[in-house]
């Protein structure tokens, strides 16, 4: 599909990597990436076992093994929480996986998707437990008298796809913590691919994300500061700088979160939004055969979140959230369009809820609004809610809330498929609309 990409450097060069080591043994020190089909499968205390992808199985050993040394050297549960503060630079965090999906048949198959592509949700839930392996290397210690911190995603800034991935060529994660506040740390993440047509380094940059975690004192659960941050080159500075904007910038929304609909163009663009879906409701016959009510697009699922689901925390993995959205996503855009969507990108995330396992999650779908302007590349935004419901206490609570665009693919345009315009049926379903858009904008 004709994706026009805008070029970037790279976060780092291979040779400049600190890649992570599966090994028990010396978990943080190899000379060689890890190799995605190479894990250990062995269970060892701690490890969430068998369910999550190879890549995420190793990453979760080498910190169980950090945590099973800690555990060896009889740290006590009332020993101190790290208090010396120390400046680390990202080429301390800087960790690289490589997938060889040229020669690996059996890892190629755990990613391949029924169009012969990659399995996006699965590289999300890798780019998570990536960045959390990535934060962990930046705040552990080597000091085992003091306890671990607990790192917990916090948010996931907008991940963009900057070219379509293919499921059977080398593909490389490589990511660093390029900014730290005083509890909160920035990693910043790149998805490369090597083009068979050019030699051009730029051009492999396939996917790029933010992820923010946020540590924990392990006991008391209260926040933790963390090491700070040293950049080194002209380039982490810049990194830093960009890093500081978007945390300054997520600050100013949430004070200006919920401030309403108040002046005049506001109330008006509602009341446009709403003048569809008004002639859908008290007028079906005569509503428009192009367009359809949001409420006619929904989807939802729900499951029992179980053991196996868990990070090595103890809470349900954030990865896990983010795959299970993005499939149920997928599936409501695909039911949607008729046609099998293109991943375009994943908005902002906040995770507001931690969720637990025996917790009862509920996902629910819908297509928000879509973008017919460029008639060559229609975009279909897709809304998922998670809900953390407990029957025993009556109560339900949004976990998260994701937001994943999709295309089409041209062919399927030139074969005279066409996109349906999206409208809301109520005021509050308007003002979803009108947030998202401007959401959009900034």
């Amino acid at each position: 599909m004709p994706y026009k990409f805008p070029q970037r450097r790279l976060l780092s060069s291979s040779r400049d990597s600190i890649p992570v080591n599966s090994s028990v043994d010396s978990p943080f020190e190899s000379s060689a990436p890890i190799d995605a089909g190479n894990s250990m499968r062995k269970p060892i205390s701690l490890w969430p076992g068998m369910y999550h992808s190879p890549v995420t199985n190793a990453l979760w050993e080498a910190r169980s093994s950090i945590f099973e040394r800690l555990s060896n050297n009889n740290v006590p549960a009332d020993a101190p929480s790290p208090n010396e503060l120390i400046a680390k630079p990202p080429s301390k965090s800087r960790t690289s996986i490589v997938y060889k999906f040229s020669n690996d048949y059996i890892l190629r198959e755990q990613y391949r998707n029924p169009w012969n592509e990659i399995r996006m949700g699965k590289l999300l839930e890798d780019l998570d437990a990536l960045a959390g392996t990535i934060s962990f290397k930046h705040c552990s210690r080597d000091d085992s008298t003091t306890r671990p911190l607990l790192l917990v995603t916090a948010s996931v800034d907008k991940i963009v796809l900057k070219k379509p991935i293919r499921v059977d060529t080398d593909l490389t994660i490589t990511g660093a913590v390029t900014w730290v506040g005083r509890s909160s740390l920035e990693i910043q993440m790149e998805v490369t691919q090597s083009a068979i047509e050019t030699s051009d380094a730029s051009d492999s940059l396939a996917l790029t994300a933010n992820f923010t975690f946020v540590a924990r004192d392990y006991k008391t659960g209260k926040s933790a500061p963390v090491n700070q941050i040293s950049p080194e080159t002209e380039r982490e500075r810049l990194l830093w700088k960009e890093a500081e904007e978007r945390n300054q910038m997520r600050k100013k929304k949430r004070g200006e979160k919920k401030q309403g609909i108040e002046n005049g163009e506001e109330v008006k663009r509602l009341n446009e939004l709403l003048a569809e879906g008004r002639i859908f409701c008290d007028m079906p016959a005569l509503a428009d055969r192009d367009s359809i009510l949001i409420r006619d697009t929904c989807l939802q699922n729900s499951l029992v979140c179980q053991p196996q689901q868990r990070n090595i925390h103890g809470r349900i993995f954030g990865g896990f959230l983010m795959r299970r959205a993005f499939e149920l996503a997928f599936a409501t855009a695909y039911t949607f369009a008729g046609t099998a969507p293109c991943f375009v990108e994943v908005d902002h995330v906040d995770f507001l809820k931690p969720v637990d396992v025996g917790n009862f999650l509920r996902f629910k779908s819908c297509v928000l609004y879509t973008e017919l302007e460029n008639p060559d590349q229609p975009l279909i935004n897709v809304e998922v809610v998670a809900h953390v419901t407990r029957p025993e206490l009556r109560s339900s609570e949004v976990s998260n809330k994701f937001y994943f665009t999709y295309t089409v693919r041209p062919d399927a345009i030139k074969n005279g498929l066409k996109i349906r315009n999206v409208v809301p049926a109520t005021e509050e379903e308007a003002r979803r609309v009108i947030e998202r858009m401007d959401a959009e904008k900034m």
